[in-house]
């Protein structure tokens, strides 16, 4: 009885949060798509904001990271990386099985569910704020680690190294040098250095606002997946099923592998949520470069018009029942 109320009290919290301001800006980009309103933001807006996202997000976990224990890190760290590596090959796996994507775009869209959503990861984090639940501050660098391998893995499964060595270099140094990773390592040494007391003096500026600007970039996210909406007629049953089946099973997986490792619920419904996204941003700029011939039209139609509203609706509630449910059960 007492397990059934938590969860009633625990459904109450979610539908709560779910009704937050940058959801419901989500939402508003939707809906304005679909009415053919101009609400794009100015392309300046969009960059000033995600640039902000990164870097506010970068010297938060730089600072828990300066404060953490370098052992509590380190399991955390290596069970990303072995995510990283497992969850696109998982994708390439299961696409052969639901769809009839060539070894190309399955590798493509591979590399984009083995990568991880930034926005994902940020409204992940304001959801667990609203709630009152702690998490591990060095959560954003688990966030740096998995950018990387999942893309890899990917066009190493499309079969892109044997044909385009030379290409596949270029396109390691487009990940390492790209906005997404730059600013969130920059971040994260900024935040290392400068500590608590740096932190302090900046705090106004990207504590307070980071939620309203999170919800202008939300506002901007759902008018471009609103557009994409025509596309998911097209794009055939089973690479529907696959764009929200998946994120499911792969955000499981990391909820349970962040449990073993004995991260708390809270980091345990993060690691579940990067698991679960899939790069909109990040992965298409890496796999246009080293995979010209696949179709970007699939790619971001899953991950952008599919999983990304999927995973901020349903799916960030859901890894959070995952994780306080598995938490329960093993009395921790």
């Amino acid at each position: 009885m007492r397990w059934l109320y938590g969860c009633a009290v625990d459904l109450a919290m979610l539908t709560t949060s779910i009704a937050s301001v940058p959801v419901l800006a989500f939402v508003l980009g939707v809906v304005g798509a679909l009415l053919r309103a101009d609400l794009r933001l100015p392309d300046a807006v969009y960059q000033a904001t995600s640039i902000y996202l990164l870097l506010a997000i970068g010297i938060k976990g730089g600072v828990a990271l300066r404060e953490s224990d370098v052992a509590s890190v380190a399991a955390p760290a290596m069970m990303t990386i072995a995510l990283g590596v497992l969850i696109p090959i998982m994708a390439f796996s299961l696409l052969r099985v639901m769809t009839r994507l060539d070894v190309t775009d399955r590798g493509a869209m591979a590399a984009h569910y083995g990568s991880t959503s930034l926005v994902t990861f940020t409204a992940a984090l304001v959801f667990l704020d609203s709630l009152g639940v702690s998490y591990e501050g060095f959560v954003s660098t688990l966030l740096a680690i998995m950018e990387i391998p999942g893309i890899l893995v990917g066009l190493l499964l499309a079969g892109s190294t044997a044909r385009h060595a030379g290409r596949l270099r270029e396109t390691v140094r487009e990940i390492l040098t790209g906005r997404s990773i730059l600013l969130l390592a920059g971040g994260l040494v900024i935040g290392f250095v400068t500590g608590p007391e740096g932190f302090a003096r900046v705090e106004p500026f990207f504590g307070a606002p980071f939620t309203g600007v999170l919800a202008l970039f939300l506002l901007e996210m759902g008018v471009l997946a609103g557009r994409r909406l025509g596309d998911v007629r097209r794009a055939g049953l089973g690479l529907v099923a696959f764009a929200i089946g998946f994120p499911v099973l792969a955000g499981a997986l990391g909820v349970l592998a962040g449990t073993v490792v004995g991260l708390s619920p809270g980091g345990s419904m993060v690691l579940g949520v990067l698991s679960a996204s899939a790069s909109y941003i990040a992965a298409p700029a890496a796999v246009r470069l080293a995979l010209p011939q696949a179709n970007p039209g699939l790619t971001l139609t899953s991950s952008l018009g599919i999983t990304f509203p999927f995973n901020l609706i349903v799916g960030i509630p859901l890894y959070w029942l995952m994780a306080d449910t598995l938490a329960v059960m093993i009395g921790r």
